[in-house]
């Protein structure tokens, strides 16, 4: 959450693998000579993922969750906050220990062409990691190679082929075993099916969630698709223009989402907005020029994220102690479907 002085995770907790405490990114704006508009790419994300357990992170494109990820793994500085991994600040570690503590943190982009090297066989591409961090001997290697294609599916004969040889789901399941090559404690996976057939995309995330049950993996699993989102997540945090507007246990947060534009993400209802940017944030809180029970205290002052109840937070004003709308009519006995606000265009 935003202010105050942040203290990393206690020794009481070890199973806080990573806590993000008042991350902000801003992209230019700032220099004598320099007019360009600054961009608020991350203001103020705060979350934690467990070992073991997923946190999904949903929202539109252009929201920052792709920015979170890497100031999570130390890709980009942050203009303010802390990243901990295992109760140490990143910010603190020095060149040679954040390259050995990157043997525990891995990705995995969206695009599974881009992401890997043309000129380079799929057995060359899962090593590399292997070679950088001097991980054994050419035999050792060649047979961790074997082992992880086998791991993600892949026939090990297939290590001489090129990208171009294997399908979508085949390049992706590659990029999923350069990234567990070395045996890391958090895996990014950044819209990790979106550009799959939806055929395949079922295929990925089942290998995903098996491989964390088999390993004790954690993820960081970005994405816009919410029914995806839903079958891996532990926790789903919602992400709009840089901010996280909720945060929740995924069963709670489908049950009884409690923020405007978390409900209407999940009612499949959200009118894209032309004007939203973090080049124009709006005042007070962003989303209360599409939020059908904006008031004037939503235009003129941010929310703050609190908690409501255990493990639900929330950023609005609507909101009261109990955990309910104040402005929104209550759902009927008994139901457990959410109030469906239809956006303003």
């Amino acid at each position: 959450m935003k202010g105050g002085s942040a203290s990393p995770p206690t020794p009481a907790d070890p199973s806080v693998l990573v806590r993000a405490e008042g991350l902000r990114k801003v992209y230019g704006g700032h220099g004598l000579l320099r007019r360009e508009e600054a961009l608020v790419a991350v203001d103020g994300v705060s979350f934690e993922i467990r070992r073991g357990t997923t946190l999904g992170l949903v929202g539109e494109s252009g929201c920052g969750k792709s920015t979170t990820a890497r100031l999570v793994l130390r890709l980009e500085e942050p203009t303010a906050g802390t990243v901990w991994f295992d109760g140490r600040d990143l910010a603190t570690l020095d060149r040679r220990s954040l390259r050995a503590l990157r043997r525990r943190m891995q990705i995995v982009f969206q695009d599974s062409a881009d992401s890997l090297d043309p000129r380079m066989s799929a057995g060359a591409i899962i090593a590399e990691p292997l070679r950088i961090h001097r991980w054994g001997g050419r035999d050792a290697i060649r047979r961790r190679v074997h082992e992880l294609m086998e791991l993600v599916g892949l026939d090990p004969a297939w290590a001489r082929r090129f990208p171009h040889e294997f399908s979508g789901g085949q390049r992706q399941r590659i990029n999923v075993a350069r990234a567990l090559a070395l045996e890391p404690d958090l895996v990014v996976l950044d819209e990790p099916i979106s550009a799959l057939d939806v055929s395949i995309q079922a295929q990925v995330v089942n290998l995903l969630v098996d491989l964390q049950e088999r390993f004790g993996l954690a993820y960081l699993f970005i994405a816009h698709d919410l029914a995806m989102v839903r079958h891996v997540s532990h926790r789903i945090a919602v992400m709009y223009l840089g901010r996280i507007v909720e945060e929740a246990p995924a069963a709670e947060l489908f049950r009884d989402p409690l923020h405007p534009y978390t409900q209407a993400l999940i009612s499949a209802m959200p009118v894209p907005d032309p004007e939203a940017s973090p080049l124009r944030m709006p005042g007070g809180c962003p989303f209360h020029p599409r939020c059908p029970i904006a008031t004037d205290v939503c235009r003129e002052i941010v929310p703050q994220v609190r908690a409501f109840r255990p493990g639900h937070r929330v950023a609005c004003h609507a909101v009261d102690e109990a955990g309910t709308h104040r402005l929104l009519p209550p759902r009927p006995a008994g139901s457990g479907a959410a109030v469906k606000p239809v956006l303003p265009r």
